[in-house]
């Protein structure tokens, strides 16, 4: 390779759309984008004709609450359901949904039946089949791309969903203003249809666990709790809910901005989502050397900054152009913020867990736009537009200064790397797979000087365990041996056991190594399986 070669191909590594030259990364962004476009256009026909249904602005923020409401709802059922089975037939199946939701709503806008309830309820059956499909999207990303890629796939799938932003709502405002709504809700079923046929060619491969699939509860419970028990998942969570209370007023009151404040029709709407899209996308090519010179909270909370100053914008703005500039400011750092919280969120899960994970993610960003929509479209009922997206603004500004605690920046990153444990252990039982439950006993010998720093591991050790499913764990010292400690836990039953240590990664190995370097003892640390022995009560 020539000198000239090298720095051109290294360009080409740091390029934002480095991403889009893995085939499989390809396919599902093209589909992803594709299936953008249509909700996108079906969300901008809805929250345009609630205008013309209802009067309340009430009403018509809670277009944006049914979009959202079913994530908020289904989400961690459906990252379970995403980890469990294929996610290919997951994506399928919520395209069929889709396409069905959408005949419905294109027969009852024709037959002049649809009103302002009808709507909301069809819109929430929409968001119902987005809110499956979403966890699956999350997830798949990491298995398509290098590590080091990740957060520029992350970006562009943030290009997909603000790109439909431009895409679907100009052709939302043309089929709106040439034919009517009822012909937008067709296009989005011919959309949906259209994207069932790449994911049917799609082959992924087969699931790799020997083990039998944990229940579907089970599941839900352990994604929850690995995310209630993980420090960089919990300040995501905090940071996620609370942008996204203050953020989301804009989103939900721009068919108001668009319709009474500017005294526009769906042309002017249709302008403002564009702006949005448009400033997420330029987002996305242009922030990425302000990104690399910032730390990530850093980052957050210059966007974060940014984007209240947008919503102050669009509360004051009087022209079509001015408001424009806000809305394509608030797209930029909107995206911006919520995908350094997607990064965060990605980088601190393993695969095994990283669909129900995301969708803890997303239904808490979720819960926290759905209830600002309500709360923002309240104050502007009860005041106005201006006074709302003003407090919206304000309210933004001070929330950024109380969850700055709550870090979502790392000085290094997660290896997360599975590893393939062998589970040997010197049992002679024959022990089947749901029996329990199962106590596992860790004894150390350290030196007593070192019992604080120990501790302090030990810390990280409880916050391990438990997050893999662990339903009790304690640390106990020896009183006649100061430096003798056992570490306990129990899981429910002996496959819960076996899953733990498939489930390994690099990350849970180099805890093992840190405990061990404690121990001081002529022999290995020992590990102990204890199974629960049935006791006859009379």
């Amino acid at each position: 390779m020539s000198r000239r070669e090298e720095p051109a191909r290294a360009r080409s590594a740091n390029s934002p759309w480095a991403p889009l030259g893995h085939r499989q990364f390809l396919v599902l962004w093209t589909t992803m984008f594709a299936a953008f476009v249509g909700s996108t256009i079906s969300d901008s026909a809805a929250a345009w004709l609630m205008t013309t249904l209802a009067s309340s602005p009430v009403q018509v923020a809670l277009v944006q609450s049914a979009m959202m409401m079913p994530v908020l709802l289904l989400g961690l059922p459906a990252g379970a359901l995403a980890d469990l089975i294929d996610r290919r037939s997951i994506l399928i199946a919520t395209q069929v949904w889709v396409t069905l939701v959408a005949l419905a709503l294109f027969a009852a806008t024709l037959a002049g039946k649809l009103t302002a309830e009808l709507l909301l309820a069809l819109t929430f059956a929409n968001g119902v089949g987005i809110a499956l499909r979403m966890p699956v999207m999350a997830a798949l990303t990491p298995e398509l791309v290098p590590r080091t890629e990740l957060g520029r796939a992350v970006g562009l799938s943030g290009v997909a969903m603000n790109g439909s932003r431009i895409v679907g709502p100009m052709l939302a405002g043309v089929l709106l203003g040439w034919l009517g709504g009822a012909w937008v809700f067709l296009v989005y079923a011919a959309i949906s249809v259209a994207v069932v046929l790449p994911l049917a060619r799609w082959k992924r491969p087969p699931r790799k666990s020997s083990l039998p699939s944990e229940g579907f509860l089970g599941a839900m419970r352990l994604g929850a709790m690995f995310a209630r028990r993980t420090p960089m998942m919990i300040a995501v969570l905090v940071r996620s809910a609370t942008f996204c209370f203050f953020g989301i007023a804009m989103l939900a009151l721009l068919p108001l901005i668009a319709r009474e404040r500017l005294a526009g029709d769906a042309g002017t709407y249709t302008l403002l989502l564009s702006a949005v899209g448009t400033g997420a996308i330029a987002a996305v090519a242009v922030l990425p050397p302000v990104r690399r010179r910032l730390s990530r909270d850093q980052f957050v909370a210059a966007l974060t900054l940014l984007h209240a100053v947008a919503i102050l914008v669009l509360a004051q703005a009087s022209s079509p152009g001015l408001a424009a500039a806000g809305a394509f400011l608030g797209g930029a750092a909107w995206i911006a913020v919520l995908n350094a919280f997607t990064v965060a969120a990605q980088s601190s899960l393993p695969d095994w867990v990283r669909a129900r994970g995301m969708a803890v993610f997303q239904a808490v960003a979720m819960a926290g736009a759905t209830l600002g929509s309500v709360v923002w479209g309240q104050v502007a009922a009860m005041s106005s537009i201006e006074i709302s997206l003003v407090a919206a603004g304000t309210g933004s500004l001070a929330a950024l200064a109380l969850v700055a605690r709550f870090r979502v920046g790392t000085k290094r990153e997660f290896d997360l790397t599975p590893i393939r444990v062998p589970a040997e252990f010197a049992t002679e039982l024959a022990v089947e797979h749901e029996q329990g439950p199962v106590l596992v006993t860790v004894e150390y010998l350290i030196d007593p000087a070192r019992s604080e720093e120990f501790a302090g591991v030990m810390a990280e050790s409880r916050r391990f365990r438990l997050s893999m499913g662990a339903t009790y764990w304690g640390l106990f010292r020896d009183a006649s041996n100061p430096g003798r400690f056992v570490e306990h836990f129990t899981v429910g039953t002996w496959v819960d056991r076996l899953r733990q240590i498939e489930r390994l990664t690099a990350e849970d190995v180099a805890l093992w190594d840190r405990k061990s370097e404690f121990h001081i003892g002529p022999e290995p640390v020992l590990m102990t399986h204890f199974i629960m022995e049935p006791v006859d009560k009379r």
